[in-house]
């Protein structure tokens, strides 16, 4: 049965590692702001990943037997993706134009992680994913236990994909240059690249 743990926390992280939303926003406030600020924002995170990785087992079994759910699901995906391209582009303007240091309220980072992680759409697709290969293989069933067992360890296999971020921010900098100065630009292209992704779905 710890197996089901251990497989929740290898998905998590494998899923999570490639640049994304959080992680870049988590690599983000590391480099300008403090341990502090990034131990909120991380908690934020995982509060709501919580929430969804549990939702998403017993969702599972509904979007095997109503396929458009699922499909609904993409569609209002698209939506949130392209607004949050739209904030992430106009985030970047403003950031041009501050010249003098903000003081920033420590509650943000937290909000900021709930929000970003709850407006992440492709979150309950990935972990139903992860549940339904689980219950293929009868490596997952709907008992408390087992269910406890896979939301903790994805809940970890994202924060420890997140503390790495974090703790080689300046690093990943170092071998990024600009590309980590201009955070809030890749991330609206990260965005609106997921968007066209799902639109193309659709399309072909």
């Amino acid at each position: 049965m710890i197996s089901v743990f251990f497989l929740g926390f290898l998905f998590s992280f494998l899923g999570y590692t490639p640049p994304s939303v959080l992680n870049m926003t988590a690599l983000q406030i590391r480099l300008n702001g403090n341990q502090k600020e990034f131990s909120n924002f991380t908690l934020g995170v995982s509060i709501i990943v919580f929430l969804q990785a549990y939702v998403s087992i017993y969702l599972t079994a509904y979007i095997h037997q109503s396929p458009t759910f699922l499909i609904f699901l993409e569609k209002a995906g698209i939506v949130v993706l392209l607004l949050l391209s739209l904030y992430f582009y106009k985030q970047n303007k403003k950031e041009k134009k501050i010249t003098a240091p903000q003081k920033k309220s420590k509650k943000s980072f937290f909000l900021k992680g709930v929000i970003l992680s709850a407006l992440n759409m492709f979150a309950i697709p990935f972990f139903c994913g992860m549940a339904a290969l689980l219950m293929t293989f009868n490596f997952i069933h709907f008992d408390t236990i087992s269910v406890f067992l896979f939301v903790v360890g994805s809940v970890i296999g994202i924060y420890f994909i997140l503390f790495l971020y974090g703790k080689f921010a300046h690093k990943i900098q170092q071998k990024t240059g600009n590309l980590t100065n201009n955070i809030n630009l890749v991330l609206c292209f990260i965005t609106a690249g997921f968007a066209l992704f799902t639109m193309l779905k659709f399309i072909i």
